[in-house]
C-alpha cells in the first residue's frame, strides 16, 4: 500500500481504491482521451471530500472530479486521485414543489431527479441524451444542455445556489449578488469589465471557457452561474440547489423533412418564434431505418406542450403549417414519440459508425454558432470535411444553432493525428469566423482548450487563467482542462493500443477482424449505465444488479482495453482482473442490440475465456456445464434418465454432485425427460430424418437443440403439432454424415445407403461458446455443417425452437467459422418458430386463445433475432399484452454457476417475476427458452410455456382458427 493511499483510507469513511481494476475502470470517458490515475476515491459526504483535497494538497496530488463518465472532451480523466461520486453521494436532498427547487448531490443522476419532480407536474429543464446515466454534478461541471434548451436553456440556467469546497478547504455557498465568492475574484472581474461586456460571443450554446460575465454586476454578479461549466477546475461540488420547471402536461412532436441537413439547419431559426420546446435535427445517414419517418434526407423533430392533447398539437400543426417541408407527421402517441426520441438519443452512438463503416470520432462534437447562421456554417463544415478528406454526419439541437459530429479521423497513425490537429485548427476558425463557440454543449477539456486563444484572444485566455489562480492556487484540481491545457493531440487513448492485429478466434466482421478495432467501439457513452429499463431493452442486466462500474458493458470494454494497452493490466488474456470482471456477464447479448456502438460482449467473454484458460484447468463449471449436450447424450444412450432424477432427488448425493460440478447450492438440479423429443420423433413412425406429414406444404426442418431433445420435448412435440395443422410438412436433420454429393431432399430415408456408417448430432454449440471452449465448439459446429449439407442442398428453412440456440446459429456460427462459406448459409436458413409460420404458411389462421399474456421476451431473441412476427403471431391469437424486456438471470450456464446466484435472483426480481406476480388472472405465461422457464419455476414456482405449446393446446381444445394454408408455394421440399 502506498503512503498516499494508507492517508486517503485512514482518512475518509468512504471507500479509496487503488487496485488495478478501479483504476482501469476511470482511465477514460467517452472522449479520445486517456490518463491513468492512482487511486478512486468515492466519498460517503462533503467531510470526506475535504478530507481527500487535504491529504492531495499536502502532497501535490491533482484531484478530478467525476460524474458518470460521459464527458466527451476528456474533462472527466486525470492522473491523480478521482472522485466517484456516484457511488454514495448521489441523494436527492430535498424537493420543494411549492418554490420549483430540489436540493441535490453531485452523484444523483438526472432521470432519478425526473422521476422525483414528475408527480407534482414538474421537471429540471436541461435534459442531454445521457439523462439515463449522465449526474447533476457532471452537467454542472460541462453547463449540459440536451434537446429541450430552446425551451428551458442550459443548466446554468437551472442553478440557484451551489455549495463547493476550493482546493484549500473553503466552504463556499455560491449565488448571486457575489455570494460565496473567493477573495480576489470581485477584484478580478472590476478591474477588466470592459473586456468582460465586449469579449464573450452572444449565442445561446457558449460553453466555451469560464463564464466570466455572469459576474457583471448588470447580470447580478451571479457565482453559482459563472462556476458552471468550469469542468472541476475551480473547486469540488458537495450540494447544489436548482431550479424545475413546470412540465407540459401533453406533447406533440412534428416531424419535419427536409432536403438535407442544411436545409433543416436554415429552416430551424424561423421556427423558434413558435416557442417549441426542442428543434433537434438529424440526417438520414444516422438513421439505421426511415420507418415512421416522413419523407426526407433530413429532418426537424420539433416538439411542442400544451395543457391538453388538442392544443399539444394544434401547436405542431401550427408548426407544420410555418414551415416549409418536404413532407411532415405530426407524432401523438407517447410511445411513438418515444420510439422517435430513441433514434435522435441514440445518434451519439450510432455516430460512431460511418455509414460505409469507418470508425468516427468526438473531438469537434459540440461546436454552436448563432442560429440563423447555422445553415451557412454546415455547408462551409462540409466543405472542410472535403478538403481533409473526412467523413462525418452532422447532427444535434439546430434551434440553439449547436451542432454534434463524429468524424473518421485517424487517430492510430502520425499522418492520422497530423491531420487531426490541422482539421481542428481550421475548424476553430470557421466556428469563429461564424460568431461561433467551439463548444457548446460538452466543455473544452483537453479537445479544444488549446485553440481557446482563437476564440476569445490571448488577454481574454490569460484572464481565465487568473481567475483559476484565485479559486485553486495550487493548480490542484483538473489541472490541464480550460486553462494550461495539454496539446489537443496528447494523451490519445488508441496510441497505446497494438499495432499489429491480435490473434482470435472469431471473425469480428463488423470490425475487419481486429479485436482491437472490436474493443474500440465502446467510447464511453455509457448507455449500459442505465440503471432501469423499460419495454424491450435488456443491457446490461449485471449492472443494474450490483451498481458497479465493472459489470457495466463500458467497465469490461474499458478493462479489455486496457489488457491490450499492457500498462495497468500486465498480464494479458490471464489478467484475473479482466477475468473477475467478465463473470458476472450473462452473455444475455443485450448490448449487441441496445448499445449504441453495437459492444457485443458475450463474444468478447467468450474470447477471453477461450485465451485465459488456454492449456490450463478450468472451471469446473465450464466441464459440467460446457459440456451438457454430451453428459445428456450420454444419459440417454444409457437410458438413465430415471436413475439420474432419482439421485438428484436425494438432497446429500444433490448436493455433492452440485460442489463437486461447480453449480450453485441454491438450484435444484433439472429432471431429464423420460423420452427425449428424437425417440418420440421415431415413435410415430418416422425414420431417422424421414419427412414428416402435415400436407404438401413446405418442408421445415425441426432442429432438436439440446434444451428440447433432453429437457423439454414437450415444447417440440407442440411445434410439430402446430406446424402440421399449418399445412407444412416437418423433418429432422439428418443424423449420418454425407460422402459429399447431393441426396434428394435431405430427408427421405432412400438418402441412407448413400451415407456412411458414421452416425451424428447437429449442435449450434451454444454451451462450449458460453464456457469459452471454443476450439471445441469449432470441431461442434464443423460436424454440424457436415451433417447440415443435405439440408442446405435444399430450400427447407431450419426452425430452431430455442431462442439461444437460434441466435448462436444465426451469429456465433458465422462469426466462429468465418472461414468456412457453409456457416453463413446455414445461419440464414434459421427461422423461429413464429417466422417459419408467417413466412411458410402465410394463409394460416392460428387458434384463438384470447387471454392476456405475461412474462418476458428472451433476451436473446430480443438482440439478435427480433420478435416481430412472435408479435404478430401473438396478436392473429387473440393473446394479448406485453411481455417484458430485461433478462431472466439464469441465462444458460450463468445463473447454475456457484458464486452467480444472487445476482441471477436480482435479474429475474427486475422485470419478469413482477411482471408474472401482476399478472391478470388468466395469463398464458410465455418463455420461449429453457433457461426463463426454468427461473420461472424454480425462484416462483410458475410454469412457462412456449408459444408452440400455448397454440398446440389450442388446437387440441379445438378452439377456433386453425384454417389450413396449404404451406404456400414449396420452397425446395422435395
Amino acid at each position: 500500500m502506498t503512503e498516499l493511499e494508507a492517508a486517503l483510507r485512514g482518512a475518509v469513511r468512504g471507500e479509496a481504491a487503488f487496485d488495478v481494476t478501479s483504476r482501469a475502470l476511470t482511465t477514460m470517458d467517452a472522449s479520445n482521451y486517456r490518463r491513468v490515475p492512482l487511486g478512486v476515491v468515492a466519498p460517503r459526504d462533503a467531510d470526506d471530500v475535504a478530507a481527500v483535497l487535504r491529504v492531495c494538497r499536502e502532497r501535490g496530488v491533482p484531484v478530478v472530479a467525476r460524474g458518470g463518465g460521459t464527458s466527451i472532451a476528456g474533462q472527466a480523466t486525470g492522473t491523480g486521485v478521482v472522485l466517484d461520486f456516484t457511488r454514495h453521494m448521489n441523494r436527492i436532498v430535498s424537493l420543494d414543489p411549492q418554490a420549483r427547487t430540489a436540493v441535490v448531490q453531485p452523484g444523483v443522476v438526472l432521470d432519478r431527479l425526473q422521476e422525483a419532480a414528475a408527480p407534482h407536474g414538474l421537471r429540471f429543464g436541461p435534459d442531454p441524451s445521457t439523462h439515463s446515466r449522465c449526474t447533476l454534478g457532471g452537467m454542472i461541471g460541462n453547463n449540459s444542455c440536451g434537446s429541450h434548451s430552446v425551451a428551458w436553456g442550459t443548466t446554468a440556467d437551472s442553478v440557484r445556489e451551489l455549495t463547493v469546497l476550493t482546493a484549500r478547504g473553503r466552504r463556499l455557498r455560491l449565488g448571486r449578488g457575489w455570494a460565496g465568492a473567493p477573495e480576489g475574484l470581485r477584484e478580478l472581474v472590476e478591474g477588466d469589465l470592459a473586456r468582460l461586456r465586449t469579449g464573450f460571443p452572444e449565442l445561446p450554446r457558449r460553453i466555451s471557457g469560464y463564464a466570466l460575465d455572469a459576474l457583471l454586476p448588470e447580470r447580478g454578479a451571479d457565482v453559482a452561474r459563472s462556476f458552471c461549466g468550469s469542468e472541476g477546475t475551480l473547486g469540488v461540488l458537495t450540494e447544489a440547489v436548482v431550479r424545475l420547471v413546470e412540465a407540459p402536461r401533453a406533447r406533440a412532436l412534428a416531424v419535419l423533412g427536409y432536403g438535407d441537413e442544411s436545409a433543416a439547419a436554415e429552416a430551424a431559426a424561423g421556427l423558434l418564434p413558435l416557442e417549441p420546446l426542442t428543434v433537434e435535427g438529424m440526417a438520414a445517414d444516422l438513421v439505421p431505418s426511415a420507418a415512421g419517418l416522413p419523407r426526407g434526407g433530413a429532418w426537424l423533430f420539433v416538439e411542442t406542450g400544451g395543457d391538453t392533447a388538442g392544443e399539444a398539437r394544434a401547436r405542431a400543426q401550427a408548426v407544420v403549417r410555418a414551415a416549409d417541408v418536404v413532407d411532415s407527421r405530426v407524432v401523438t402517441d407517447p410511445a411513438g414519440q418515444r420510439a422517435l426520441w430513441r433514434m435522435r438519443e441514440d445518434a451519439a452512438g450510432t455516430a460512431t459508425r460511418t455509414p460505409e463503416g469507418f470508425e468516427a470520432w468526438p473531438g469537434w462534437e459540440d461546436c454552436a454558432v448563432p442560429p440563423a447562421r447555422l445553415g451557412a456554417y454546415l455547408r462551409e463544415f462540409r466543405g472542410l470535411l472535403a478538403a481533409h478528406g473526412l467523413r462525418g454526419t452532422p447532427y444535434g439541437h439546430f434551434g440553439d444553432g449547436c451542432i454534434h459530429v463524429r468524424i473518421d479521423f485517424d487517430l492510430l497513425t502520425e499522418a492520422g493525428i497530423g491531420r487531426f490537429r490541422r482539421f481542428s485548427e481550421e475548424l476553430a476558425g470557421l466556428v469563429v469566423a461564424h460568431g461561433g463557440s467551439l463548444s457548446g454543449e460538452h466543455g473544452d477539456g483537453q479537445a479544444r482548450a488549446e485553440l481557446l486563444p482563437m476564440m476569445y484572444g490571448e488577454e481574454t485566455v490569460a484572464l481565465f487563467e487568473r481567475a483559476k489562480a484565485v479559486w485553486d492556487p495550487d493548480d490542484l484540481l483538473n489541472p490541464g482542462m480550460l486553462v494550461r491545457p495539454a496539446p489537443l493531440d496528447a494523451n490519445l487513448r488508441f496510441s497505446v493500443l497494438p499495432r499489429e492485429p491480435v490473434d482470435v478466434a472469431f471473425g469480428y466482421p463488423s470490425d475487419g477482424g481486429d479485436f482491437s478495432a472490436a474493443v474500440r467501439r465502446c467510447v464511453g457513452v455509457a448507455k449500459c449505465r442505465t440503471a432501469s429499463v423499460s419495454g424491450p431493452a435488456v443491457m446490461c442486466p449485471s449492472f443494474r444488479a450490483t451498481g458497479e462500474e465493472a459489470h457495466s458493458t463500458r467497465g469490461r470494454a474499458r478493462l479489455l482495453h486496457e489488457m491490450l494497452a499492457g500498462e495497468l493490466v500486465t498480464d494479458g488474456w490471464r489478467s484475473t482482473e479482466v477475468r473477475d470482471a467478465l463473470d458476472l456477464c450473462l452473455s444475455c447479448k443485450g448490448c449487441r442490440s441496445d448499445c449504441p456502438v453495437g459492444v457485443d460482449m458475450a463474444t468478447y467473454k467468450a474470447e477471453f475465456l477461450h485465451h485465459h484458460y488456454a492449456g490450463r484447468r478450468r472451471p469446473a463449471a465450464h466441464y459440467a456445464l460446457g459440456w451438457l449436450p454430451v453428459w445428456l447424450r450420454w444419459a440417454d444412450r444409457a437410458r438413465a434418465a430415471a436413475v439420474v432424477n432419482a439421485l438428484a432427488s436425494v438432497r446429500p448425493l444433490a448436493a455433492v454432485a452440485k460442489r463437486l460440478g461447480g453449480l450453485a447450492a441454491e438450484r435444484e438440479i433439472p429432471r431429464l425427460a423420460g423420452e427425449t423429443f428424437s425417440r418420440w420423433w421415431r415413435g410415430r413412425g418416422r425414420g431417422h430424418g424421414g419427412a414428416g406429414g402435415g400436407g404438401a406444404g413446405d418442408l421445415v426442418v425441426l432442429w432438436p437443440d439440446t434444451f428440447t431433445e433432453h429437457l423439454s420435448p414437450s415444447v417440440g412435440r407442440a411445434a410439430v403439432r402446430v406446424l402440421e395443422a399449418a399445412g407444412l410438412r416437418v423433418a429432422l436433420p439428418p443424423a449420418l454424415r454425407p460422402r459429399g454429393r447431393r441426396v434428394g431432399d435431405g430427408a427421405s430415408r432412400s438418402a441412407v445407403p448413400l451415407l456412411t456408417a458414421r452416425r451424428g448430432r447437429v449442435c449450434c454449440g451454444l454451451t462450449y461458446v458460453s464456457t469459452g471452449q471454443l476450439d471445441r465448439a469449432r470441431a461442434v459446429m464443423r460436424r454440424t455443417l457436415d451433417l447440415m449439407e443435405p439440408v442446405l442442398a435444399t430450400g427447407a428453412p431450419v426452425l430452431v425452437l430455442e431462442p439461444s440456440c437460434a441466435a448462436a446459429l444465426r451469429t456465433d456460427l458465422p462469426e466462429l467459422l468465418h472461414d468456412d462459406p457453409r456457416a453463413a448459409r446455414l445461419a440464414a436458413r434459421v427461422l423461429t418458430f413464429a417466422e417459419v409460420l408467417e413466412r411458410h404458411a402465410p394463409g394460416w389462421a392460428p387458434p384463438s386463445v384470447d387471454r392476456p399474456v405475461a412474462g418476458q421476451t428472451h433476451c436473446h431473441q430480443h438482440a439478435v433475432l427480433g420478435d416481430a412476427a412472435d408479435r404478430r403471431l401473438r396478436t392473429a391469437a387473440g393473446l394479448t399484452g406485453e411481455l417484458s424486456g430485461g433478462c431472466c438471470g439464469l441465462a444458460g450456464n450463468f445463473g447454475f454457476e456457484r458464486g452467480h446466484f444472487e445476482v441471477s435472483a436480482a435479474c429475474a426480481e427486475e422485470q419478469v417475476l413482477p411482471a408474472v406476480r401482476d399478472a391478470p388472472d388468466g395469463a398464458v405465461v410465455l418463455a420461449d427458452g429453457y433457461s426463463c422457464r426454468t427461473q420461472l419455476e424454480q425462484l416462483a414456482g410458475v410454469r412457462g410455456r412456449h408459444l408452440a405449446e400455448v397454440l398446440a393446446e389450442a388446437l387440441e381444445r379445438g378452439e377456433p382458427g386453425g384454417g389450413e394454408s396449404g404451406g404456400g408455394e414449396s420452397n425446395g421440399g422435395g
